[in-house]
């Protein structure tokens, strides 16, 4: 009996394919609904997500599962011909560089055009072409060090730290440059520059950038959802858990509650494995949710939308203009945004409604607001991450059958928990033979 600790995307995805193989399991979930941070609302024709709402079609592993689970026929691409973002500087909204891949110049002109970068900045970034190999004393290092050594520090205020605000909330001096930007630290060691790098060895490109499901990642969850039973997994001895004050008799356990929840779980079997776990930070998230008439808004939304960097901000951090980046969002004749504000303490649809009205000078009163929560939900990759990720890998390989999952350890993107979820279970069937 193989018991599953957490019902959201990486304990249904083992649990899709336990069932797959035929593998007994007992999933349990505190919660009185499956897919942790994944849930859609249909608001009178808008569909609302309120937690992700997409993944990059650049990682396979997301499509696999949809063809697996028999959903491949709805998934949908992004508006491609929209793919504009904003960066809002010195109060106007000022267009993210084109031709840049993430914070890095893939041309001289693209630097040359950019209207956000000073004349500083931009020599910067034309110098950093000509840095060759050196070689560096192992270890990690901050994406902002990162960033800053080859870019400048503008380079990290208006393009790294924006950015990874939206994918990690989390800061550029404590995010870890090897984890969180695996690629550019290695074109780094080959090239010396990132820039001459990433032309040298360009990403794969075609199609949308960003899939999604035409009903919201609901319909996954529904899709994937087997019968659970609703406890927190309390403790995990050899060769069984308690879950509800009952024990039960495990050949395997997977922990995909969360790094905190594991660390509990694990406390009295192994206390340095759960020390080393107490040791990844999360950040937390609230979305809010919006729809208007157009004719209620001035604004052109020529792009997925604008982010909002710390040096420029309070509270909320992004807007995704939702429906210039999906169809079957909102009815013929009415939008919809995502307003991103970092924090849970209350406040968040005032937040929101003052950063549409000062971003974008929206007046008009929405016809649905929506805000939802996600208390420590953003797992922290700071640095040291792979290391710390190593150091528990070979504590828990200490207990047999023992497995750790989730988006704490090996990526946080959707593609990547359903990656790490779906070898959990190959490896389990393979003893198993």
């Amino acid at each position: 009996m193989v018991v599953v600790a957490g019902g959201g995307l990486s304990g249904l995805t083992a649990a899709f394919y336990l069932q797959r193989a035929g593998v007994p399991f007992r999933l349990f979930e505190p919660q009185t609904r499956l897919g942790g941070v994944m849930l859609t609302e249909s608001i009178d024709g808008f569909t609302v997500e309120a937690g992700p709402d997409s993944w990059l079609t650049s990682k396979p592993w997301a499509i696999e599962l949809l063809r697996d689970a028999g959903l491949d026929g709805e998934v949908i691409g992004c508006k491609e011909e929209n793919r504009k973002t904003w960066i809002w500087r010195d109060g106007r909204l000022v267009r993210y560089p084109e031709g840049f891949q993430l914070m890095v110049p893939t041309s001289v002109m693209a630097i040359l055009r950019s209207p956000l970068l000073s004349i500083g900045a931009k020599i910067k970034m034309l110098a950093e072409w000509f840095r060759r190999p050196v070689s560096r004393p192992p270890g990690d290092r901050p994406v902002a060090e990162f960033v800053g050594d080859h870019f400048g520090q503008e380079a990290v205020d208006y393009l790294a730290e924006p950015l990874l605000s939206g994918i990690y909330g989390g800061e550029p001096a404590l995010l870890s440059a090897e984890s969180v930007l695996p690629k550019f630290v290695e074109l780094e060691r080959k090239y010396g520059s990132v820039a001459r790098g990433v032309r040298k060895e360009p990403a794969k490109s075609g199609g949308p950038a960003f899939q999604a499901l035409r009903g919201g990642f609901q319909q996954l969850v529904d899709r994937l959802a087997v019968p659970y039973e609703r406890a927190p997994i309390e403790a995990v001895e050899a060769n069984r858990v308690r879950a509800g004050g009952e024990w039960v008799e495990a050949s395997h356990v997977i922990l995909a509650c969360g790094a905190r929840a594991s660390a509990d779980a694990l406390r009295w079997l192994d206390g340095e494995l759960a020390g080393q776990l107490d040791g990844i930070q999360y950040s937390s998230a609230t979305v809010v949710g919006l729809g208007y008439r157009r004719e209620q808004i001035q604004h052109a939304l020529d792009g997925f939308g604008f982010l909002v960097p710390k040096k420029e901000r309070n509270r909320m951090t992004a807007c995704t203009w939702v429906s210039s980046k999906w169809d079957c969002r909102a009815p013929e004749g009415h939008v919809q945004f995502r307003c991103f504000v970092g924090d849970t303490d209350g406040g968040a649809e005032a937040e929101a409604l003052n950063g549409l009205r000062k971003y974008m000078g929206i007046e008009a009163e929405p016809l649905f607001v929506r805000v939802h929560a996600w208390p420590h939900s953003m797992a922290q990759y700071h640095v040291g991450h792979r290391e710390r990720i190593q150091r528990i890998e070979g504590m828990a390989a200490q207990h047999a059958g023992l497995r750790l999952l989730g988006n704490a350890f090996h990526g946080i993107g959707i593609p990547d928990c359903i990656r790490e979820a779906k070898k959990c279970v190959e490896g389990i069937c393979h003893r198993r033979v």
